[in-house]
């Protein structure tokens, strides 16, 4: 049945920093499979006095440098940050058909929330839809002691009810790019959504940061009428109508317009790609221009050079690439990864190419490029497989406790009565009204079944995750995301995990916050109890949540209290949302509420 095998992934103004200097190319050095540091000794010397040029990437200040372990030690004193945001119902064209939807300030994507290493951020939200709560995830930020930010209704605080306002506050302890999000329900598919943009040292030199290129899947019905058909089992999963890049494309009728990205020959960029999607994977590639790859989600990675990257729903990679071809114009290609999902109909148009004009100056500005591809599109929707990820600051995961403190997690999906997604047979469904914090802090242990806690109390004690596809029934690729941690990736593979730890690896694996489950296989994860709080673990495909897939650690609940501190605005924002939610209101949760 297509319609099931398409659950899976069926499954931004840029901004430029110019700079002077032109990069050295004697920083790396070519290897068949890898792009490695011609002198590691060298640049892994922190230097209070190394200021992050052009030519310095890997510093920072004040002793902080790409040599510094973020995960171990605080970050450097910053300044402050604020923000308003506002959400309201109105009607946008992005690419150039209108639609109406729910919008951040009135653009989509969502402004830029832009901060540097060791900044406190400060974000304050207005709810001005009449008739939707909301709540915003700041996706891949660590929140350390700070889960109360975190910004999942039914989990950290309650909805932000209508014409209510929520302050979130949280300190930039990571460095790199991510984005935001509303957590009510499949509300960010109507266009709640933003990047985010911690500026900090890198794994490699270059001139101009052309910022943010967001990918996402568009849809001109709205997001909650498709959820709630799917859900319902009236229809399969929603067909994609369009693919947006920083918030706009050209549609299949021709209408609408391209991002063009201007570039100076000569010059080395640094681009940061994000897959903001409700449910699609992506493989980008740049006509003549290969990628170094330098982050993989917030954590730096040891370069290496790729002609294409793939990107799952929730994972953002930060590339370097040179622009040393002839001056024209030439194509950013986002190919929709078929093998998981019926692509939209506008890749069927011959004419019309998915993605950007990347344009030097001198370029027609006019004209669309007339490069190709020297390489065939993939259309897989695995993770990035072009050699290992390795992390640039190493980091060993404790192999002996390994088999006591392991625990299995068992997805399947259950097709009565609508489509359900179970964790070890339960279904998450949370309320927005009774958030696990609340349950938490008021000592309350009754926490309903559907909650799907898995608790970790052990203080900075490692715990090991063994994740397992449905085996029986519909076998199909979830991009999984972390709050409130990386984990270390210590494997993968087909079929149910053999009970050996053979083929894992301990000795700095792959740290991130989002990776792909194989279709109805396995994946092995870790990671330490050293964050108080709840966090929620769930697949990224918005309809799969809205369905059910998604767990909460709750970790150390007997510090929680003492490690948040104030939760003033918790409180206040769930008695609002009392105030709105038990008196008249249009609607009832009918989906987990995540």
């Amino acid at each position: 049945m297509l319609w099931l095998r398409q659950l899976a992934v069926g499954l931004l103004g840029l901004s430029s920093t110019a700079l002077a200097l032109s990069i050295p190319r004697d920083d790396v050095v070519l290897r068949p499979d890898r792009v490695r540091r011609q002198d590691p000794e060298e640049t892994r010397v922190p230097d209070s006095n190394c200021p992050n040029t052009a030519r310095s990437r890997h510093c920072w200040r004040s002793g902080y440098s790409i040599e510094t372990d973020f995960d171990a030690k605080s970050p450097p004193e910053g300044g402050t940050v604020t923000y308003n945001l506002e959400i309201t119902n109105m009607t946008l064209a992005p690419d150039g058909k209108e639609r109406r939807g729910l919008f951040i300030n009135g653009q989509y994507p969502g402004p830029t929330i832009f901060a540097n290493w060791g900044d406190d951020v400060i974000v304050n939200v207005k709810n001005s839809m009449p008739d939707n709560g909301t709540s915003i995830h700041w996706h891949g930020i660590r929140q350390l002691n700070s889960c109360q930010m975190d910004g999942v209704n039914g989990i950290t605080q309650c909805a932000i009810a209508p014409n209510d306002t929520y302050q979130y506050r949280f300190k930039a302890t990571q460095f790199g790019t991510s984005w935001y999000h509303s957590h009510f329900s499949v509300q960010y598919g109507d266009g709640v959504a933003g990047p985010i943009v911690i500026n900090g040292p890198a794994t490699m030199n270059y001139d101009e940061d052309l910022g943010v290129l967001p990918l996402t899947d568009w849809y001109y019905t709205p997001a909650f009428e498709l959820n709630y058909l799917f859900l319902t089992g009236q229809t399969g999963p929603p067909l994609v109508d369009n693919v947006l890049v920083n918030g706009t494309m050209i549609n299949a009728d021709g209408g609408g317009q391209y991002q063009r990205i201007r570039v100076e020959q000569g010059k080395s960029y640094r681009l940061r790609l994000i897959n903001m999607s409700v449910d699609s994977f992506f493989h980008v590639s740049l006509d003549g221009h290969p990628f170094h790859v330098i982050t993989s989600d917030f954590v730096p990675i040891e370069p290496f050079e790729t002609q294409s990257i793939s990107l799952a729903i929730g994972q953002r990679y930060d590339v370097v690439f040179t622009a040393n071809q002839t001056v024209d114009n030439y194509w950013l290609r986002v190919n929709f990864a078929t093998d998981c999902g019926t692509e939209p109909a506008i890749y069927g148009e011959t004419e019309n190419v998915v993605g950007a004009i990347l344009e030097y100056d001198g370029a027609d500005s006019t004209a669309l490029p007339t490069s190709s591809n020297s390489t065939a599109a993939e259309t897989n929707c695995l993770d990035e497989m072009d050699g290992p990820i390795v992390p640039w600051v190493p980091n060993t995961v404790p192999e002996d406790r390994f088999d006591e403190m392991l625990e299995q997690i068992e997805l399947t999906v259950n097709l009565t009565n609508g489509i359900h997604w179970l964790i070890d047979g339960t279904a998450m469904d949370i309320r927005w009204h009774n958030p696990t914090l609340e349950y938490v802090l008021d000592g309350n242990g009754s926490i309903p079944d559907p909650y799907n806690i898995y608790d970790m109390n052990e203080a900075d004690e490692w715990y090991f995750w063994i994740i397992e596809g449905d085996q029986a029934s519909i076998q199909l690729e979830h991009p999984i995301h972390l709050h409130g941690h990386d984990f270390y990736f210590l494997g993968a593979g087909d079929g149910p995990w053999d009970g050996t730890k053979n083929g894992l690896n301990f000795e700095n694996p792959t740290r991130r916050d989002t990776a792909v489950l194989p279709a109805g296989g396995h994946m092995v994860l870790a990671f330490p109890a050293d964050n108080p709080g709840a966090w929620l673990m769930h697949c990224h495909i918005a309809w799969h949540v809205s369905q059910g897939l998604s767990l909460e650690f709750l970790e150390r609940r007997d510090e929680i209290a003492a490690a948040i501190g104030d939760v003033s605005e918790l409180r206040d924002g769930c008695q609002a949302w009392d105030d709105y939610w038990f008196g008249p209101h249009p609607y009832e949760q009918d989906d987990s509420g995540l």
